[in-house]
């Protein structure tokens, strides 16, 4: 006799229960972003001024992370730009 299933099992799929990734890769990845070190920046007020209109006109919510990523931005921009060559 035939047996009646539900649901995604009659179409001949299996369910996966977990997405194939390793958890202690997972786990090594968390752990190797995470922030330690703190640095301190002071902003006059007309530079305060126009971060605030930059997070209010742009919905930013995040300033720290407005501030590290534009910072990075730079730094990694500028260490390409200016990488030693062999000639």
């Amino acid at each position: 006799m035939g047996r009646k299933s539900k649901g995604s099992a009659s179409r001949g799929r299996k369910k996966r229960k977990f997405s194939g990734v390793d958890p202690e890769y997972l786990q090594k990845q968390k752990t190797s972003l995470v922030r330690k070190y703190r640095k301190t920046v002071f902003f006059n007020a007309k530079e305060m001024a126009a971060i605030d209109e930059y997070c209010t006109r742009f919905k930013v919510s995040s300033r720290s992370a407005l501030i590290r990523q534009a910072v990075m931005e730079h730094i990694l921009k500028s260490l390409d730009e200016n990488h030693p060559s062999l000639f």
